[in-house]
């Protein structure tokens, strides 16, 4: 269904995957193609392939987008779930009103808050992704649909996480 990166690692193409498992076929994958224990031109190249492919399926979020694509789905569209602008146009004027205050406390609340939404949508993802994989062909447009717009969410989330964890390093 998908050849890159987990065919690179040798993984099923599914998102439920555990960080270990990531870890070992990566480690394993190494061990064969090492560049000081395999010669010739592309062992650089097979190096930099296999930690592109191990950070990628590391990452939830972007192991989620892939796998979209290894249905056949774009995940271009940049529509939202209802509700869902407002609500993060909320939370990000108060982390920016925490920041201005230097309010510690309330930045952390923020980040908390937004890592429990991150594990939400992984939840949310991944029972969308069972249906996927179950689902008729008639339905699979609907439920991609669906999962786009989880993912979309999730990028916020993910871009809060990243300017929390920079304002409170």
């Amino acid at each position: 269904m998908c050849d890159d990166p987990f065919d690179v690692l040798g993984l099923p193409a599914r998102f439920d995957l555990e960080p270990m498992a990531v870890e070992q076929a990566y480690l394993n994958r190494v061990a064969l193609d090492h560049p000081d224990l395999v010669s010739g031109d592309g062992a650089v190249g097979r190096a930099a392939k296999l930690n592109d492919a191990r950070m990628t399926l590391l990452d939830p979020e972007k192991r989620a987008r892939l796998l979209l694509n290894c249905f056949g789905y774009s995940a271009k569209d940049e529509s939202l779930p209802d509700g869902f602008l407002f609500e993060i146009m909320d939370v990000r004027s108060q982390l920016e009103q925490a920041t201005q205050t230097q309010n510690a406390e309330e930045i952390k609340n923020l980040e908390q808050w937004a890592k429990a939404q991150r594990q939400e949508y992984i939840a949310k993802v991944t029972g969308i992704f069972d249906r996927l994989e179950l689902a008729a062909d008639g339905q699979r447009v609907d439920i991609a649909s669906e999962l786009r717009l989880m993912l979309n969410a999730w990028r916020y989330i993910e871009r809060m996480l990243e300017q929390a964890g920079t304002i409170g390093a």
